[in-house]
């Protein structure tokens, strides 16, 4: 073999192994490309969780957010003392329905049927609901369900002393926004809710 046929073998082989190199790079590169990155979300300042007393007259009073206020249900349903706590910097709304078991003529098994109902509407869309039971500082039972999925509620509860009190709530959002965003929110204001139940109480009738 010519020493020139042997310069040009030698060059050839050099430009396959550049090239093999290359292709090798281009895939670990395009491979890159592919790797999962978590999601990005906007930062949410949350304010100090504060308490004050509810100081409206209703047959109950519990502590409540210092940055949320006080409104009575406008719904064409509304009860007396039916009342939504509203949270304007963080686009959440805690509703309030209050039945009187002495007054109301309801059974109090068809008002807890009808809680779990309530809550039951959003399994098309909810992947998780979870129940629990928490015995709060007052000494009541309260049933607690949370959501998990895109669900226009994403907590739940009803609480009673079973013979004149019963009082149901759920917390709502007035935003399209992705539950998966609102998650701090949604963190922050169940905590107030489970302060809400600890300090419940009901009112001599």
């Amino acid at each position: 073999m010519s020493q020139e046929r042997k310069n040009n073998t030698t060059k050839l082989a050099k430009l396959k192994v550049l090239l093999y190199v290359g292709l090798a790079s281009a895939m670990v590169a395009c491979g890159a490309e592919f790797t999962p990155k978590p999601k990005g979300y906007n930062r949410i300042d949350l304010p100090s969780q504060t308490y004050q007393q509810l100081a409206e007259e209703h047959p109950y009073t519990f502590e409540y957010s210092e940055h949320a206020k006080i409104r009575p249900d406008s719904s064409g349903i509304a009860q007396p003392h039916w009342i939504n706590i509203i949270y304007p910097s963080l686009g959440a709304n805690v509703q309030l329905t209050y039945k009187d078991l002495n007054t109301s003529n309801e059974d109090l098994n068809k008002l807890v049927e009808d809680a779990r109902k309530l809550t039951s509407k959003h399994q098309a869309k909810a992947y998780a609901i979870e129940e629990s039971e928490i015995k709060t500082t007052q000494g009541h039972i309260a049933s607690v369900f949370e959501l998990e999925g895109e669900v226009p509620s994403q907590f739940q509860f009803y609480v009673t002393d079973s013979t004149d009190n019963f009082l149901r709530g759920a917390l709502y959002f007035r935003t399209a926004t992705q539950n998966d965003s609102l998650a701090p929110i949604i963190d922050f204001v169940k905590k107030d809710i489970i302060h809400l139940l600890n300090t419940l109480e009901w009112k001599e009738n």
